[in-house]
């Protein structure tokens, strides 16, 4: 059969007997999308199997025509339409490449160890400098109260005098905090006054008149204040790191 010609003859048979398309709608309550699609032959918009048969036997029902003629000739058309449509081609979607996934858990793991490093970095920084700032409290609150009257203003000009005496004599003064355990060497002037191990909180302060030589197993765990100045790391956290420091470090 050739194409078309199941849905001409059907209109022209619907037209024949003057039936409209609104009559036969509502004759056999079949839309008018569906008789639409019979007539034009638009496969796609019917439903297939025992539902396109029952509207074919419908409507042969109510125009008065043979009911198994117009199912062979409807099966027909519809067989030759499935035989000449090409097949469709399955659309798969790719998946993902199989590194992918190592990949994120990868990156997630550096970006936890980052925000790890850094948060302990962060800490000890923190540790060193309250238990700098604890020291010095309590070093001022161990000096004795200050005496009134001439023996008190004797022991100030003494003191005054000695201080005078050691900033002449020791230009320099290194504080030297730790927020975690460390082993800690330091040199004054070349002279050794220091090489062990420091537990965490401890506080010490160190005397020179030219220059220090400041070496710490772990960088971070040290906190160096020279002359109530901080100074920066002695190197990156976790490592081991050495500096000098000298009157060229309080220059701003």
């Amino acid at each position: 059969m050739a194409r078309g010609n199941f849905g001409e003859r059907l209109k022209r048979e619907r037209e024949l007997r003057e039936v409209s398309m609104d009559e036969l709608t509502k004759a056999t309550r079949i839309t008018t999308r569906f008789i639409e699609a019979l007539e034009n032959e638009d496969w796609e918009k019917l439903p297939g199997g025992v539902f396109g048969h029952g509207f074919v036997r419908t409507i042969a029902r109510y125009l008065g025509l043979n009911e198994e003629a117009l199912l062979g000739e409807y099966d027909l058309a519809r067989a030759e339409h499935l035989a000449a449509a090409p097949p469709k081609l399955e659309e798969r979607i790719p998946s993902p490449p199989k590194w992918l996934p190592v990949a994120a858990v990868l990156v997630a793991l550096l970006l936890l160890a980052g925000l790890f490093y850094a948060g302990r970095y962060g800490w000890r920084l923190y540790a060193a400098h309250r238990a700098s700032k604890k020291s010095a409290a309590a070093s001022m609150a161990e000096q004795p109260q200050s005496q009134s009257g001439p023996s008190a203003a004797g022991t100030a000009d003494q003191s005054s005098s000695a201080a005078t005496a050691g900033a002449s004599s020791a230009a320099l003064d290194l504080s030297v905090s730790t927020s975690a355990a460390t082993r800690v060497r330091i040199l004054a002037d070349d002279k050794l006054l220091l090489d062990a191990e420091l537990p965490a909180g401890e506080s010490r302060h160190f005397s020179a008149n030219q220059r220090f030589e400041v070496t710490a197993g772990d960088s971070s765990a040290v906190l160096l204040e020279l002359n109530g100045k901080a100074m920066p790391p002695l190197g990156a956290p976790g490592a081991s790191g050495t500096m000098v420091l000298s009157q060229k470090d309080l220059r701003p």
